[in-house]
């Protein structure tokens, strides 16, 4: 679950009802490579990289890069290069997490001829210069701003996980209110960061979620908080909880613990807490106040964790003020686990803070 929302609801203007879509639905076969590219019978899907790296002197970043398709219509006819049957969106952003910096950037196209787009056959996802290429099992990243270039190799050290139940993981009540929810929960990462004319090489842990649905959330769900965690003892945890317009927290909120060897136990809203528990901080963009210190518990794993940030300013403001903001960023975790020390780093996305979600077409 991420924020996904704040790239969508920029597409008001070409929405169409996606009623012509397949929904996710119980009993949906995975099979791997296949899925980790597109599916067009489906209206939305997303692919989430985020992840935490150091130089060898400490000097620490974190980074996002996102690519979104959505179909405006999957049975129109295509007659050239430019007519519009998916766009394609792209999120990227740089946290210098010592030196206090944070850069982002958005993008939208069409496919055109070549601009953008998924291919499984090329193994490649792509939006302008902002790319991922599959090499067998191995992973090449790369993002080209005027401010700062990503450059890495990540190589998953785990199998994928299928999140949820029978196939889907669901966000609301109703047939379909679902999303079929794939992640890479440790992709080993090493490469270099340029910023501002300065090069960095890096080495760390990365996060890649890969979504696809065509409805998912329900009315009087207002946002969400999600956070993905990547232990030192090579164990793993996503959590995410919806909001509600009462307040309240959805009961379809749910998470995933991964084990050393890569054993997926999916958690039920009744299965942990995930509360604001501390600072937090006001935007001075958006005037949107959100909770930077969290509170992680999940009994039945003997966890209690405390989640901070380094680096307040992590919000991906909106540039056209047509979707909502959000902040997402990198985030360190302290406390206990088991009847060890519990550290750990990850990313945080708070999402509705802004403006209530259902508020945006």
């Amino acid at each position: 679950m991420r924020n996904r929302w704040a790239c969508l609801a920029a597409l008001f203007l070409v929405l169409h009802a996606g009623a012509q879509y397949r929904t996710a639905l119980p009993g949906y076969h995975y099979a791997f490579p296949r899925d980790y590219f597109a599916h067009p019978d489906f209206q939305t899907e997303w692919w989430y990289y985020t992840g935490n790296l150091k130089t060898d002197n400490g000097r620490r970043f974190g980074f996002e890069l996102t690519f979104f398709r959505h179909g405006t219509d999957r049975e129109g006819r295509q007659t050239n290069a430019w007519d519009l049957r998916d766009l394609y969106l792209a999120n990227l952003a740089l946290s210098d997490l010592d030196g206090g910096q944070f850069f982002h950037a958005e993008r939208t196209n069409r496919a055109g001829p070549g601009i953008a787009g998924i291919s499984e056959s090329d193994r490649h996802i792509w939006n302008g210069n902002w790319q991922i290429v599959w090499q067998g099992e191995a992973q090449k990243l790369q993002a080209i701003d005027d401010r700062f270039e990503l450059h890495f190799s990540m190589q998953s050290a785990k199998p994928p996980v299928i999140h949820g139940k029978n196939g889907v993981s669901q966000k609301a009540e109703g047939r379909g209110r679902a999303s079929h929810y794939i992640s890479l929960t440790r992709l080993i990462t090493d490469g270099e960061i340029e910023m501002l004319g300065r090069r960095f090489q890096v080495s760390g842990i990365a996060w890649m979620d890969h979504e696809f649905f065509t409805h998912q959330l329900g009315p009087n769900q207002v946002g969400w908080d999600w956070m993905c965690v990547q232990f030192e003892d090579n164990t793993e945890l996503m959590l995410f909880r919806i909001r509600r317009n009462d307040g309240s927290v959805d009961a379809y909120s749910s998470g995933t613990f991964v084990d050393a060897n890569g054993a997926a136990t999916e958690l039920l809203r009744s299965d942990f807490v995930l509360e604001a528990a501390g600072a937090s901080w006001t935007s001075p963009a958006t005037h949107a106040r959100y909770p930077i210190e969290w509170r992680v518990s999940v009994p039945k794993l003997n966890l209690e964790l405390h989640a901070w940030t380094s680096l307040a300013a992590q919000e991906l403001s909106a540039v056209r003020k047509i979707a909502p903001s959000y902040w997402e960023g990198a985030i360190g975790l302290t406390g206990r686990k088991g009847s060890r020390t519990g550290r750990g780093v990850g990313y945080l996305e708070m999402t509705g803070y802004d403006h209530p979600l259902e508020d945006w077409p």
